[in-house]
């Protein structure tokens, strides 16, 4: 594994997370409470013991390096790091990363390194946990080139992925990205039979779609990048090499989520709060990692809470009922406030005495939030009402926030004052 370099590919601007992505890259959008989404696969990674790592980004990084300066540091006889590799101006490379493909070609110094046998490229916005070392174990088995790992879908889930068709040895034969027709969705369907041999219940799923997950030999990847063009991976590289090079399947079957849209990020997040959900935060052996914080208890007084995540550090007022949602650090709710189906990110400091705003740094007296996200450093009033009450599924942006796939977003550092209403 000390042979492994993994790169994880920070994406563009975020677009179909803004606004939560409007200060910040998509690595660094807080979830469930007290993480970033960058730590679910540098989690995996150290987990497998995987720990020579860069992260590519290239839109307001700033946030990202702070939270991966304060999180991660290894010590110095251990070998491991993780390091940002924002996008610069070089010689060989004058503009912007145009893709996937391309992000990796800008950084192939790194890549060409001796001590680098093999090459794992992960996205910075999904949600799952995999042992990655079962991912090396079947590449080196099966000589393969590289190996992606899959996921079997239902048919009303494959147009939105890329899906692939493999051999009976699990070979890949083909790739379409994004299949819409059924002349295209039949072309690659894979038996539910093949599914179940692997040991895996196909439970009516009959594609199998790529996870952005990819394991390359370094000389391979290097060759790729070198002598072609290609930007994205699941676009052109995968199509063009299938033919060239063994490329093999690794059929994942546990919880994966693509959380790169505000609609996938909400549900994701609280799916979290329920009791056995499928993304466990308590799995001992292969726990989530962030930035060691020093926050003193939560502190409730009679409050109803319900199915929720409350991190380190809030003070919950009295009368308060909370349900199916996830209260973020330093969160300080009023008393007799309503919040139901909703996500507050929390702040990053206390307000301090004496100089406190009006309204100060938290959610006022008898406020009602529904089907929202809230993000940091908000200042709510009292008495406010964030609801979407018409059940519009998208709005315009103005100075209090929007609503995209029918949740409210109220981005960083929002001021609501007493008695405003979205709904």
């Amino acid at each position: 594994m000390k042979q492994t370099l993994t790169l994880i590919l920070g994406g563009g601007r975020g677009t179909r997370l803004y606004p939560l992505t409007k200060f910040r890259s998509k690595p660094a959008v807080p979830i469930g409470g007290k993480y970033r989404l960058i730590d679910v696969p540098i989690s995996n990674c150290i987990n497998s013991g995987m720990e020579r790592i860069y992260v590519l980004t290239q839109f307001n990084s700033a946030s990202l390096h702070r939270h991966i300066r304060a999180s991660y540091n290894f010590d110095a006889f251990h070998g491991g790091f993780v390091e940002i590799l924002a996008a610069q101006q070089t010689v060989t490379h004058s503009d912007w990363y145009q893709g996937t493909a391309d992000a990796v070609r800008h950084n192939l110094t790194y890549v060409r390194r001796k001590d680098v046998e093999h090459v794992l490229i992960l996205s910075g916005d999904q949600l799952y946990r995999m042992d990655y070392r079962q991912l090396m174990a079947l590449h080196i088995e099966r000589h393969a080139d590289v190996t992606i790992a899959v996921i079997p879908v239902h048919r009303k889930a494959a147009p939105g992925l890329g899906i692939v068709h493999l051999k009976e040895d699990g070979e890949v034969v083909a790739f379409h990205e994004k299949p819409k027709t059924e002349e295209e969705l039949d072309a690659v369907r894979t038996e539910p039979a093949w599914i179940e041999n692997l040991g895996v219940p196909a439970k009516g799923r009959e594609y199998v779609a790529n996870m952005g997950i990819y394991l390359f030999n370094r000389d391979v990847l290097a060759d790729i990048l070198e002598r072609t063009d290609y930007r994205d991976f699941g676009k052109e590289v995968f199509p063009s090499v299938i033919d060239t090079f063994r490329v093999q399947a690794y059929v994942f079957d546990g919880y994966w989520e693509d959380i790169g849209t505000i609609g996938a990020f909400f549900e994701a997040n609280l799916a979290l709060t329920q009791p056995n959900a499928e993304f466990s935060l308590e799995t001992a052996n292969a726990p989530l990692y962030s930035r060691a914080r020093f926050l003193p208890p939560s502190r409730i007084a009679a409050a109803g809470i319900k199915n929720s995540l409350v991190a380190d550090g809030c003070v919950i007022g009295e009368g308060c009922v909370i349900e199916n949602s996830i209260v973020g650090l330093r969160s300080i709710i009023g008393p007799n406030c309503v919040i139901r189906n909703a996500i507050l990110m929390g702040n990053d400091y206390y307000d301090r005495d004496g100089i406190t705003q009006d309204p100060p740094l938290m959610i006022g007296e008898a406020c009602h939030i529904e089907k929202a996200i809230i993000d940091k450093n908000c200042r709510i009033g009292k008495k406010v009402r964030v609801v979407n009450g018409s059940g519009q599924q998208e709005s315009p942006e103005t100075q209090f926030g929007m609503i995209r796939d029918g949740v409210i977003v109220v981005p960083k550092e929002t001021i609501l004052p007493d008695g405003w209403s979205m709904s």
